[in-house]
């Protein structure tokens, strides 16, 4: 990519956050019951309508480009992380506000200003 704009740096921010979410749910390695196979009873061999299906996992392209986002907040304040990994998540502007104990346009000027912060920061990399 050439030049980063701000749109640009929201929607991999966004990419990022919806590639965390498809991600396999961490467990303890090393540990199973294979009692479950032998104690279900007919009508619980089906599946339960009301079980929170996960989407299939992300590419390992979609991975690494998650990772290479993840790293760009190591150049904002942990304040600004939040802000805009709550905005990545789709969180509302009013709900974001509340959040930070401020109006939902004082901080979308401070998402703006974080995500500029990061557009720069990536600019000035391409260029030098």
């Amino acid at each position: 990519m050439t030049e980063w704009t701000i749109d640009d740096v929201a929607d991999r921010f966004s990419d990022a956050a919806a590639t965390a979410h498809r991600l396999p749910p961490v467990r303890v390695q090393g540990y199973f019951n294979a009692w479950s196979m032998f104690a279900f009873q007919v009508p619980e061999r089906y599946p339960d309508p009301d079980r929170l299906y996960r989407p299939m996992p992300p590419s390992p392209k979609a991975v690494e480009l998650m990772l290479e986002t993840m790293a760009w907040v190591q150049w904002l304040q942990v304040e600004q992380r939040h802000l805009v990994w709550m905005r990545a998540n789709r969180y509302e502007w009013q709900q974001i506000g509340r959040r930070f104990a401020c109006d939902r346009t004082t901080a979308w000027r401070r998402w703006q200003r974080a995500i500029a912060l990061v557009t720069d920061k990536l600019n000035a990399h391409n260029r030098g």
